[in-house]
Order: structure tokens, then C-alpha cells, then sequence
């Protein structure tokens, strides 16, 4: 594990974003630069963070980590479904084929948690009891693990506004037909299934995650990321239970900083301190270590540099 004075002294060249010569015009996401090559994107993961639907900051090494992550769980997972992968010339790069996503946020939960107007327990508590056409029953608490995993689908926004909720009528009365709805929720839940029982090993509970998929080829294909602090939640075994909040290592603790601080997406958002900045890193770097059971290793900083000389020179 980094020092937190290696975190903190790292934040000054955290990646905010590269420009890559050769690739055609930058195509910017809230997390991820995306560049294209014919029938190939180039995804940059950077540094920055986003939560409520808009980017709050940069965190260290946080593009590392998710980048490396990803390619790490797509190849635990390659057996359940196909993924995009091509290539990562660099510890913040993956080249992957180029899809056709699905217009669809696939959300897996296992615990009635979250904060967001989107999640299960701010739904559950303000008196829903069928969110996305899930049937829950009265009597349940925050944190509380469900029977089974269940599939809470969204839009996805491409206007700067929030996600909304979808059912499962929702999506196969007009956005996907329903013998593909019916292959991406088994694949979904087979996901999670994995995630779950490879979370345990480093003692860890995969609690949500969000998946995205596309296709290639007329195939069903995993794409994006998998399994990350930014797209799953996690806790942390030895925490959950006994009426105790538990220990998120991931974009939640995040989240419920901000939430302390009255901010939940509207308005300016109070400004990250850098010591809180370096104190994510670490989390994120906590869960990358305890999954792959890896230790991570910073590649050199500044990114951009480095990014671009790569990308320029790639000729796969």
C-alpha cells in the first residue's frame, strides 16, 4: 500500500484528461477519454471522480486503478461472456473493439443500501415497495442483504441529466427485444455471482455493481469497466453488522462525504480537501489490492506524457 504522503504529494499530477495525437477528435466522458480507429477505440482512464451525476475533483492514481481493475476482472470473467478487449499498452489505457452499447444501465444489488435518488433504500425508505418492478416487502432496514440479487436497470443519461429508473416492461416494450433482455439480466447475474465469490476471498462483500454491455458483431459484450470502486460498491467484511455503518472501499465513501457536507448534485459543490482526495485513493487502492490479490505499483507521473507517446506510437 502507498504512503498517504505519497497519495497527497502525487495529487499535483493527477490526470485531468490527455490529448492523443492520431486518434481523431476526444470524445469526453465524466471518468474515461475516448479516442477513435476504424473499427477500434482507445479508452483513457483518468483521474477524475464523479458522483451525482458530475465530476468533483481528481483523485491520484484513481485511472490506474480502475483501468488495471478492469482488465483484471474481464479476464476472470471471459468465461461468462465475451468483453472488448484488444489490448492496454499503458496502465491507464485499454483498446478495445468498438461496440454498439446497449442503451441501458444494468445495475445488480444485493443490499438495500445507497444514497443517491436512485437507489434502493432512498426509494424503500420514501414508501416504494415495487422500485423497478422489484417487489420488496415491508420491514426492512438500511444494509439489510435481499433474498436474492436483483436487477435495477436505468436509462442512461446523455443530457447532463439523472438516470431513470426502468422496469423490466419498460425495456422489452420498446428499448431492447426481449429474448436479448432475457441473456443480459442471466449474464448479469452470473457476473455478480462471481464478483461476489471472488470479493470474499479478500474480505470484501460485492454489494451492487453496474454493468455495461454492447454489441459486436451482433454478440453480447461486456465493455466499459467491471467490477470497480467507481462502478460497484464494496465493504468490508468485519464491518457489516451490529448496527454499525459499514466501511465502503469505494466511490461510496465518497458520496456520503459530500452527502455530511448537505451537497447530494445540486448547486456548486464544496470543494474536495486534498487530504480527503489522498484518503479515496487509498480505499481504491485497498480494494485493487485485496481482489487481486496484487500490490499495486504507480506507474510514473505526469500520465499525459507518457499517454500520449504511447498512444502515438500504437500501431496494434
Amino acid at each position: 500500500m502507498l504512503t498517504y504522503e505519497t497519495l497527497l504529494n502525487a495529487l499535483p499530477n493527477a490526470l485531468s484528461g490527455v490529448d492523443v495525437p492520431g486518434w481523431g477528435a476526444r470524445v469526453r466522458g465524466k471518468v474515461r477519454d475516448g479516442y477513435h480507429r476504424g473499427s477500434l477505440r482507445a479508452l483513457v482512464t483518468t483521474d477524475r471522480v464523479s458522483a451525482f451525476d458530475r465530476v468533483l475533483g481528481l483523485i491520484p492514481y484513481k485511472g490506474q486503478v480502475l483501468n488495471q481493475l478492469s482488465l483484471w476482472w474481464f479476464e476472470q470473467t471471459r468465461d461468462l461472456v465475451a468483453n472488448h478487449v484488444v489490448a492496454a499498452p499503458d496502465p491507464n489505457v485499454t483498446i478495445g473493439r468498438e461496440a454498439k452499447p446497449l442503451p441501458v444501465e444494468v445495475v445488480v444489488r444485493g443490499y438495500l443500501t445507497g444514497v443517491t435518488s436512485t437507489s434502493l433504500w432512498t426509494m424503500y425508505a420514501n414508501g416504494e415497495r415495487k422500485p423497478y418492478g422489484v417487489a420488496l416487502p415491508d420491514g426492512l432496514n438500511k444494509d439489510d442483504a435481499l433474498p436474492t440479487p436483483v436487477i435495477t436497470p436505468t436509462t442512461k443519461a446523455t443530457d447532463g441529466g439523472h438516470d431513470r429508473p426502468l422496469t423490466r416492461d419498460d425495456i422489452i416494450n420498446g428499448i431492447l427485444p426481449a429474448p436479448l433482455w432475457d441473456t443480459v439480466e442471466a449474464v448479469a447475474l452470473a457476473l455478480f455471482a462471481r464478483g461476489q465469490a471472488v470479493a470474499r476471498k479478500g474480505g470484501l462483500i460485492l454489494v451492487d455493481t453496474k454493468y455495461e454491455f454492447g454489441l459486436i458483431d451482433g454478440q453480447l459484450t461486456l465493455i466499459d469497466e467491471v467490477h470497480t470502486p467507481d462502478s460497484s460498491r464494496y465493504w468490508v467484511s468485519e464491518t457489516v453488522g451490529a448496527g454499525r455503518e459499514p466501511e465502503n472501499l469505494d466511490k461510496e465513501y465518497l458520496r456520503k462525504w459530500y452527502v455530511a457536507q448537505g451537497y447530494r448534485g445540486d448547486g456548486e459543490p464544496p470543494a474536495m480537501p486534498p487530504e480527503f482526495a489522498a484518503q479515496v485513493a487509498a480505499r481504491y487502492i485497498d480494494a485493487y489490492e485485496r481482489l487481486t490479490k496484487q500490490t499495486f505499483t504507480p506507474a510514473p507521473i505526469p500520465a499525459a506524457p507518457r499517454i500520449e507517446r504511447v498512444l502515438g506510437d500504437w500501431r496494434g
